[in-house]
């Protein structure tokens, strides 16, 4: 697996948690390497239909959802329709795009977040339905995300290949 760096557990809030959101994005990617686009398209179980490309493209969707137009108020398309009745920012269904495209959607957004949040500073606000949103709430909220769905990502690799683990 992709090495991954350990948080420092004595740093600033800023750092900590950009620390953490790293953490969790490597771990994402950890879990797709060495997989086949037909395995990254294989739902978990009946009836879920959640994948490790559909986390993937989902995960691009929140990074750009929270860093881009929360964040850094751009005014931007969401990367994929939003799941209706849901709020969630789209992308679990596997478009016609394989690993190597989402993941180079995904790897933008990451770059571009890892911009916003330099840019913003650790008192920095964006705005979220009119309401003023520290940089901190984003970055929590965000690796709260990370971590439901790293763990996700955990048990539709065990049932693909039978690999657990960080």
């Amino acid at each position: 697996m992709t090495d991954r760096a350990f948080p420092p557990m004595q740093a600033d809030a800023l750092t900590t948690l950009t620390a953490w959101l790293d953490f969790y994005r490597v771990t994402l990617v950890g879990k797709c390497e060495g997989l086949t686009d037909e395995q990254l398209r294989s739902a978990s179980v009946p009836p879920s239909s959640l994948t490790l490309l559909g986390l993937v493209q989902h995960l691009a969707a929140v990074e750009r959802n929270w860093f881009r137009q929360v964040l850094g108020g751009a005014d931007v398309p969401p990367l994929y329709p939003r799941e209706p009745g849901t709020g969630h920012d789209g992308g679990f269904e596997p478009g016609d795009a394989g690993i190597a495209g989402a993941r180079a959607v995904w790897e933008d957004e990451v770059a571009h977040a890892r911009r916003v949040v330099a840019a913003t500073g650790p008192d920095g606000t964006g705005t979220l339905d009119g309401h003023a949103v520290s940089v901190t709430w984003v970055l929590t909220h965000v690796i709260a995300e990370y971590a439901r769905h790293t763990g996700h990502a955990d048990l539709v690799r065990e049932r693909i290949d039978g690999a657990t683990g960080v």
